[in-house]
């Protein structure tokens, strides 16, 4: 039997604290399935041109973890894939399979350059 992961387990909020990011907005909250994918939707609509898109997630009491970014085209690592719209106005992180493990809150934050450290 699936389990549904509710909004108070699986939450995507931009919050105020040190991962938050004036230029990005993204839903309060989502709620997905167990096992179904989900897609986590970002608008950053002031985005200049040499501007990654970033995406973290912070399971509850641990850190913030680096998940995935991107510039203009689409990225795959295996845990996760990014779509980057035409106009790059707005994102989407796409978990392809959730579980309770991935429950936590997820950032997208914006920053300029290419750089080797997430």
């Amino acid at each position: 039997e699936r389990r549904v992961l509710g909004v108070a387990n699986l939450s995507f909020l931009n919050p105020s604290g040190i991962m938050s990011d004036a230029k990005t907005t993204q839903p309060n909250a989502m709620e997905s399935t167990e096992e179904e994918p989900v897609h986590l939707p970002c608008n950053h609509s002031t985005i200049s041109g040499n501007e990654y898109i970033h995406w973290y997630r912070q399971i509850p009491n641990q850190g913030p973890e680096y998940m995935i970014r991107g510039l203009k085209d689409n990225v795959t690592d295996g845990k996760a894939t990014l779509i980057v719209a035409v106009a790059r106005k707005s994102s989407t992180l796409i978990l392809p399979r959730v579980t309770l493990g991935d429950a936590g809150v997820y950032y997208c934050i914006l920053r300029e350059g290419d750089e080797n450290l997430p």
